[in-house]
């Protein structure tokens, strides 16, 4: 039997391995015939859990079909699969790429820190893989399933082109992807480098009486209907505990030549990330000084 030289991907996500952005990238990428795909991802949603890591327990793994894959449904986090997923103990090989995602909601500013999709594809990158983590800025009312397919078709050139990178030994080893795709994702204006801006939505906390009250907040965080988990039991909180639910405050927008911005304009935004963000530069310039100053100081013992 010939043997099947094509690039390897593993995809994994936050959503969960039912997730409609997930299952819609691995579908797109299996009908290219270009790629073997492996799948090692959430066997439920993980949104919002950044980039925690399962340490005291082990982690279960479920084998899972999805048409022309090798598919596993993790109990763990998005990092947990990453790490599972090109670590040799779940799958023979090592992976060329990781593509995480395709996230329900943007990933830009400030919540790339928040989001276990960008997790998926950093934990890759810390383990010395190329990665890839992507989402869609899904808008309630606007978006539809189909949406995915759509933003997965937009980003196959860029996964194609990072593997010919990849194979070429000239990809960068200092940094991953993020890629988010806009709400018109069928007239996008096109791919943009952009760098990581300071977009948040501010949070507040609401008291509410039960824990179906409010609405779950997806990992983009904004407000998206979500189903309640099932194994929710509202009978198990006690008359002496106070319930708060998370409630969006406000937003702090990019008016610079951001990611946010670029999507918001309709361009598929890449955004080169690395473990952790350097901090600014005038920062720097303060800390410089003021640490010559602290040194100065007599030490807390001659006091």
């Amino acid at each position: 039997m010939e043997e099947d030289k094509r690039a390897t991907i593993l995809v994994t996500n936050d959503d969960g391995i039912d997730a409609p952005g997930l299952r819609a990238l691995v579908h797109s990428l299996v009908a290219t015939n270009l790629f073997k795909i492996q799948v090692c991802a959430p066997d439920s949603e993980k949104s919002a859990v950044s980039h925690s890591i399962t340490w005291l327990h082990p982690i279960a793994a479920k084998q899972v079909h999805i048409d022309g894959t090798t598919a596993f449904a993790v109990s763990g986090t998005p990092a947990d699969c990453t790490s599972l997923g090109v670590s040799k103990a779940l799958f023979p090989t090592v992976p060329d790429l990781v593509v995480s995602g395709i996230n329900k909601g943007s990933n830009c500013g400030y919540h790339i820190v928040y989001s276990g999709t960008v997790a998926g594809a950093r934990e890759a990158f810390f383990n010395g893989i190329p990665a890839i983590s992507v989402s869609y800025d899904w808008v309630k009312g606007k978006s539809n399933v189909h949406d995915f397919t759509l933003a997965a078709q937009a980003c196959i050139p860029i996964i194609s082109a990072v593997l010919v990178e990849i194979k070429n030994q000239s990809f960068p080893q200092r940094c991953f992807l993020n890629i988010d795709v806009p709400n018109n994702a069928a007239n996008h204006k096109g791919y943009k480098l952009t760098k990581q801006g300071n977009s948040i939505v501010r949070m507040g906390w609401k008291q509410v009486t039960s824990e179906t009250e409010e609405r779950k907040m997806s990992s983009d965080m904004t407000n998206i209907d979500t189903e309640t988990p099932k194994d929710t039991c509202t009978s198990s909180v006690s008359s002496e505990q106070l319930l708060f639910a998370r409630e969006v405050r406000g937003y702090v927008l990019d008016h610079e030549d951001t990611d946010h911005k670029s999507l918001q304009e309709g361009y598929i935004t890449v955004t080169p990330l690395a473990a952790l963000s350097p901090a600014e530069v005038d920062c720097q310039a303060y800390f410089r000084e003021w640490l010559q100053s602290v040194t100065e100081l007599p030490s807390s013992s001659a006091l």
